[in-house]
């Protein structure tokens, strides 16, 4: 079954410990965490104290997703706070393979995640070393964008390319219960979403109900 990954940085955070309880006791299956630095991406957010804060509210996988210049500065920090699987661009360190195994020398799941200008192809050398991909379907920085329909041939593509191996694919960007059963029937095993889950009129565990039917229609 597909796996739901409610999106931190879209959350309340002046309600963040009681959202993480909502999402948990809505059935989603994971904590999707974005760390912004404002170099990689035009946007500066949450940190290791942050998910320190998640990992007391809730029992859920959480995912860190290291949208930050250099990640190998940061990922005993992110480890430490709590994460359970750290996840690094393919174009924010020249030493990809090094990132991935301090993440995993850690004990953690390591992911590799791709921009939407960034080519399949450039997961190549690597994808024999993760645990999990991620593909952009928007630029990231900013929650509320429109996902990138083009991107559904890239996660076509990245499904061949992981073939029978025990790699999740995430999907990351614009996903709502419009995009869910698009990206599931392009290969995606992992939905992240956010603005969908925390901005829903009516409420958290609606907004896991609606991607869960949607996501199943592939």
């Amino acid at each position: 079954m597909v796996k739901l990954a409610p999106s931190v940085i879209a959350a309340d955070f002046g309600r963040l410990a009681e959202q993480m309880c909502a999402v948990e006791h809505a059935g989603a299956d994971v904590v999707h965490f974005d760390a912004m630095d404002g170099c990689f991406v035009p946007n500066l957010s949450i940190g290791p104290m942050v998910l320190e804060a998640v990992r007391r509210a809730t029992r859920l996988r959480i995912d860190a997703h290291l949208m930050i210049e250099a990640p190998e500065r940061y990922i005993d920090a992110f480890a430490k706070a709590g994460a359970d699987t750290i996840v690094v661009h393919v174009e924010a360190t020249p030493h990809l393979h090094r990132a991935i195994e301090q993440i995993k020398h850690l004990g953690k799941l390591a992911g590799v995640a791709v921009n939407p200008g960034t080519p399949a192809f450039q997961l190549e050398a690597i994808l024999g070393s993760v645990d999990q991909v991620l593909v952009m379907t928007v630029n990231p920085g900013f929650g509320g964008q429109r996902f990138i329909r083009p991107m559904l041939h890239k996660i076509e593509a990245v499904r061949r390319m992981i073939g029978s191996q025990a790699i999740e694919l995430c999907v990351d960007g614009g996903v709502d219960a419009a995009t869910a059963r698009d990206a599931v029937s392009a290969g995606a095993d992992v939905l992240v979403a956010g603005t969908a889950v925390f901005s829903h009129p009516n409420g958290v565990a609606a907004a896991i109900a609606q991607l869960r039917e949607s996501a199943s229609k592939h």
